[in-house]
């Protein structure tokens, strides 16, 4: 079990490491790849906000446009179109990122594989995880 306390003191400390790297740049394409897809899981994460949370995720999603053409496809491209696509569900997003899974050995996935799979599937049919659907 985990105190609301420390709970909230740990999300803060999340939010605060994003914030910090923000204006970290990769030196390579992966390493940009990585830096994104790191920025917007922790935002996703966190339920702070200094008011700019969300334009640093545009931010972080204009940072992503840039570099997922150059990205081979790979695990690395999967994560990062998941993270974009559950940011605001743009179908191509999805497409890409299933062309790619197709392309795997399903008797063979990694637990990363499988748990990327599983994120997306998640991202696809709850488009709206904070909102009340009448």
């Amino acid at each position: 079990p985990i105190y609301a306390d420390q709970f909230a003191r740990l999300n803060r400390d999340v939010y605060e490491r994003a914030i910090e790297l923000y204006n970290t740049r990769g030196t390579t394409v992966e390493e940009e790849a990585e830096l994104c897809l790191g920025l917007l899981v922790a935002f996703a994460a966190t339920i702070y906000d200094n008011g700019s949370k969300q334009e640093c995720i545009q931010s972080v999603l204009d940072r992503s446009w840039e570099v997922l053409p150059k990205l081979p496809p790979s695990l690395l491209k999967v994560r990062l179109l998941t993270y974009c696509y559950g940011e605001f569900y743009d179908e191509s997003l999805a497409k890409e990122a299933h062309e790619i899974i197709n392309t795997w050995n399903k008797g063979e996935l990694t637990l990363e594989q499988t748990k990327i799979v599983e994120e997306l599937k998640d991202f696809e049919e709850n488009q709206y995880p904070f909102e009340e659907i009448k």
